[in-house]
């Protein structure tokens, strides 16, 4: 599935003509001062504007917006100056790291009924089972035997999901943990979330943080839906005591601007996220890196404690998308109701990031939607990520682990599959139980 599958919009195959600017570290100048010097470039703070004011156009009279916290800045220049900045990057001494077109990404995930309850039976094929009998992970979790069926709560009371993850037997519950969706936003009226505390904030330009597409209030209900929906539904969140950060960097239709994404991971960072789950990509060549200004964006958040995972791609056998693809970003797969590879999922066939790390349900997904519907099916690697979002805060709680303590526990805990690496990444993520 492309990412024009995923929505109901078009864009323009190419950039937004903008550029990314990634800035060496260390530089003795400020970023502002460094672009003006280099480029002649009027360049404002992130920290100075107004969520709704991080689009070029609506910062004054701005041709540059700064995330320091990112060391990326989203420029609007001239050829001119476009090659002045190239020409520093150019330089082993320049100031500039990387000059790169700002593109655009796309949800990764689509409605997959017309909003009635599903079937038991079409959620969960077959009853799963360990790869082998092996340990999983140095924790010693004992692993049940090829063939043996695992022992399975009613599905009625909650998804295969929350089933397979064994999130619904984990001591914890994301308490004082802070899980920031950076997607389409989600309907702040939603029944289910009623006196929960949720931050918010859009930075898509004239769109407030409601989710008119569906997408945002599905993968944060995964990510950190209730056990008890007030409603009677299954429980289907994984991390249901976790604050849940909001931040609108989808439109309407399931589009993003890169630069839309960078002011939702600095706010994330700005606001303390423990976790950042994005579900959302671009397609990616065979033999294509990744971007220098979404890998420095990773390590700055690494860096300060956070983990930022996304959604691999759902264009079957072709390499993981960005920004799944950076190194410093934790890239999930989508597996079937039979625990196996979902055929739309992406395999990590580009090295140097490009790989998989795990593996998590992204098929016949039950969850939050926006209102009337309530709740909806949906399918893609969109709905593999916040499965992992929450089971990582569910270890952030439970183990006091952060940044890259988190992210190593993660592939350690982890169901094997019995299926390549780069189909499936690691295996199955394990909440800790």
């Amino acid at each position: 599935m492309s990412p024009e599958d995923a929505t109901t919009g078009a864009r323009p195959p190419g950039g937004t003509g903008r550029f990314l600017v990634t800035l060496r570290a260390g530089a003795a100048a400020t970023p502002e001062r460094t672009l003006r010097d280099i480029a002649g470039l009027r360049a404002a703070r992130s920290a100075d504007l107004h969520y709704a004011a991080h689009a070029l156009g609506a910062a004054g009279d701005a041709q540059a917006i700064v995330y320091e916290r990112l060391g990326v800045a989203l420029v609007a220049a001239n050829p001119e100056q476009a090659q002045a900045l190239r020409a520093s990057g150019a330089r082993a001494d320049g100031a500039v790291l990387a000059v790169e077109p700002e593109q655009y990404l796309a949800a990764l995930g689509r409605f997959v009924d017309d909003g009635g309850e599903p079937s038991l039976s079409a959620e969960l094929s077959t009853a799963p089972t360990r790869a082998d009998g092996g340990a999983l992970g140095a924790g010693g979790l004992a692993g049940v035997a090829q063939g043996e069926s695992a022992p399975q709560p009613d599905l009625a009371t909650m998804t295969w999901g929350v089933q397979v993850t064994q999130a619904w037997k984990s001591p914890a519950s994301g308490a004082g943990i802070r899980v920031a969706v950076l997607d389409t936003g989600f309907d702040l009226s939603h029944p289910d979330f009623a006196g929960r505390p949720i931050v918010s904030a859009s930075f898509v330009p004239g769109l407030d943080v409601q989710d008119r597409h569906g997408h945002g209030t599905h993968t944060a209900g995964t990510a950190c839906g209730p056990v008890r929906p007030p409603g009677g539904s299954r429980r289907y969140g994984i991390a249901p005591a976790a604050t849940l950060l909001v931040g609108k960097v989808l439109d309407d239709s399931g589009f993003c601007e890169e630069g839309w994404l960078l002011a939702g991971l600095d706010w994330a960072l700005r606001q303390r996220a423990d976790i950042v789950s994005m579900s959302l990509g671009w397609h990616v060549d065979a033999g294509e890196g990744y971007k220098v200004a979404l890998e420095r964006a990773g390590r700055a958040a690494l860096d300060a404690g956070c983990v930022l995972l996304a959604a691999a791609g759902n264009e079957a056998r072709q390499p993981v998308y960005r920004p799944a693809n950076c190194p410093s970003v934790f890239a999930v797969g989508a597996l079937d109701n039979s625990l196996h590879r979902a055929g739309f999922s992406c395999i990590g066939r580009n090295a140097d990031g490009g790989e998989l790390d795990l593996a998590a349900p992204g098929v016949d997904v039950w969850s939050s939607a926006p209102m009337p519907a309530r709740y909806r099916r949906m399918e893609g690697t969109s709905m593999a990520t916040p499965h992992v979002a929450g089971c990582a805060a569910l270890w952030a709680e439970n183990h006091g682990l952060r940044g890259r303590a988190l992210w190593a526990k993660l592939l350690e805990w982890v169901r094997p599959l019995g299926e390549p690496r780069d189909e499936v990444g690691r295996g199955l993520v394990q909440a800790p139980w």
